[in-house]
């Protein structure tokens, strides 16, 4: 090639990487000038992220390591649910697929149904909540006549719990007489009024109530004044499942075919088979029947629609005074004046205006926080086919990728956190009498906000427990004796800057992997105890 051609060829070369340089620059300007216009951090950010992770990772990371079949996620900004998306399966030998209109057992959140009815009559004038039950109900045993309408709620009344009599099954149908038969004679728990302690017996004689106030059934008026009213079209009692038009897969070789001929099976509402863990497998559990857990743990729904009826719970659309609210969203005053941070199966935490309500029935776990002070207004539902998975955690880093502040505020990859809902004291004391009760020896209480008041220093309260037993470490060390500098185990209870406490401790797989023990049996199983032992020692149900 002569050298007229080849300068011909570099400054065509030259002016192509040029005008691709403008472009792109062009480009960059661009995005930066609508940077200047779109929201860059909090609401309407489309970056919806925490800690550099996505929320469909945090999912199936969290999915992964539970055994979780399948589950549903809604997201409420309210009053827009921005986002309802499914994960996974609902039946592993149909292989049908979680949606936004997939039906769950809601499990303890029903109690918030049940709740929103007893106000509702109070609203009304039919209902008095400081009446003795005896006004309303009658043939009661004798330490139940002075129990009142809202230590009902509270849960704060002693009487037994039906679920855990010996013959009681979740999928079983009952009437309500057998269930209380088999609690009747079984003493208070403690005097009412002065403790609480979740019982389903609690939520099955407020349907009672209501059914007795309202003179219609508990199903027929819960479905009148919320389900019906709010126009949702994915929120039953079992009762009211086979109604629900669902494909018999056994019949079409385990193939969906309806929904090529027929609008009603397009996404259509499924029920789903709940498992449980047994000796490492999957293995499925019979649906639980509203008429077992009444009142308690009686409603199926999509996630979208629990989101739809937790917007509403917002504002006057259910519940028409804001002083009425106030007596189910906050924390309620006993009988003996203890104030507690739990009312109607909801939990409540120091973060402002933070409310949460979850639980476990036989095969299905489920979760719902809400974030409600006006700065925030996130709320997140998580629903699930596994039982015994506590989604608090998973749920605080989803509601923190889409409004960072409402996160633990720490690395939570590296570190595992939980909100208390006691003081850094208390969760402290409980935390030592939960080893206790576990045979787990304690070796030492580091009380660092003591040692820096003694130093002259300030710190909010801060305490370290440091525990561990023996026979478990040993086999720990013998694999690989540098582990010795992690051991014993340690937990950490604080106050953060804004009062809330939090308990947390390091991530035992990430710690075990710098020996080349990550995969360790022995490391799931100190996690998963660990696990129990923060939520358990950080909340009241």
């Amino acid at each position: 090639m002569n050298n007229t051609k080849t300068k011909k060829l570099a400054l065509f070369t030259i002016g192509l990487l040029s005008v691709l340089g403008l472009q792109a620059q062009g480009d960059d300007v661009m995005m930066k000038k609508y940077n200047s216009q779109l929201p860059a951090t909090g609401r309407g950010n489309v970056r919806v992220a925490y800690q550099q992770q996505s929320i469909d990772k945090q999912i199936y990371e969290f999915m992964e390591k539970e055994g979780i079949p399948g589950l549903t996620l809604a997201i409420v900004q309210a009053p827009y649910i921005p986002r309802v998306v499914g994960y996974g399966i609902t039946d592993i030998k149909a292989g049908t697929l979680a949606s936004s209109k997939t039906l769950w057992p809601a499990g303890p959140i029903s109690q918030a149904f049940t709740a929103v009815a007893v106000m509702q009559l109070f609203e009304k004038g039919k209902l008095d909540l400081d009446a003795p039950i005896s006004l309303y109900l009658k043939n009661l045993p004798e330490g139940w006549q002075k129990i009142t309408v809202k230590q009902l709620l509270q849960h704060s009344s002693g009487i037994a719990d039906y679920r855990m009599q010996k013959g009681f099954d979740a999928s079983a149908n009952y009437v309500p007489a057998k269930l209380l038969a088999t609690v009747q004679s079984v003493p208070l728990a403690f005097k009412s009024g002065t403790d609480v302690q979740q019982s389903a017996t609690n939520f099955l004689l407020l349907t009672e109530v209501i059914e007795k106030v309202s003179g219609m059934s508990y199903h027929d008026f819960v479905w009148e004044h919320q389900i019906k009213f709010l126009g949702l079209k994915q929120l039953f009692f079992s009762e009211d499942l086979p109604k629900v038009k669902q494909e018999n897969l056994a019949e079409s070789a385990g193939k969906h075919k309806k929904f090529t001929y027929s609008n009603d099976y397009i996404n259509p509402s499924e029920t789903t088979v709940g498992y449980k863990d047994s000796d490492g497998k999957l293995v499925g559990v019979a649906l639980p029947n509203s008429s077992a857990l009444k009142g308690f743990s009686d409603i199926y729904a999509s996630a979208e629609n629990i989101s739809h009826w937790d917007i509403a719970l917002a504002g006057s659309v259910l519940i028409k005074k804001p002083e009425n609210r106030d007596m189910v969203y906050k924390p309620t005053t006993l009988a003996n004046g203890k104030t507690v941070p739990a009312m109607a199966g909801w939990q409540f935490y120091a973060h402002n205006g933070l409310m949460d309500i979850k639980g476990s029935v036989p095969g299905h776990s489920a979760f719902l926080s809400r974030f409600t002070d006006a700065s925030e207004l996130v709320c997140v539902t998580v629903l699930a086919n596994k039982e015994n998975v506590d989604f608090t955690s998973l749920a605080r880093k989803i509601a923190a990728s889409f409004d960072n502040k409402l996160g633990a505020g720490i690395a939570d990859k590296a570190l595992f956190t939980y909100e208390s809902q006691f003081s850094v004291d208390e969760t402290a004391a409980r935390i030592q009498q939960n080893l206790k009760a576990m045979d787990v020896p304690v070796f030492a209480i580091f009380d660092h906000g003591k040692n820096a008041r003694e130093a002259g220093l300030e710190l909010r309260p801060t305490k370290v427990i440091v525990f561990g037993a023996p026979k478990v470490g040993t086999k720990l060390m013998q694999q690989n004796q540098a582990i010795a500098i992690e051991l014993p185990l340690k937990i950490s209870i604080y106050e953060a800057a804004d009062g809330s406490v939090w308990t947390t401790f390091p991530q035992l797989d990430m710690m075990a992997e710098k020996y080349g023990m990550a995969e360790n049996p022995v490391v799931e199983k100190m996690q998963k105890m660990l696990e129990k032992l923060a939520i358990k020692s950080s909340s009241i149900f």
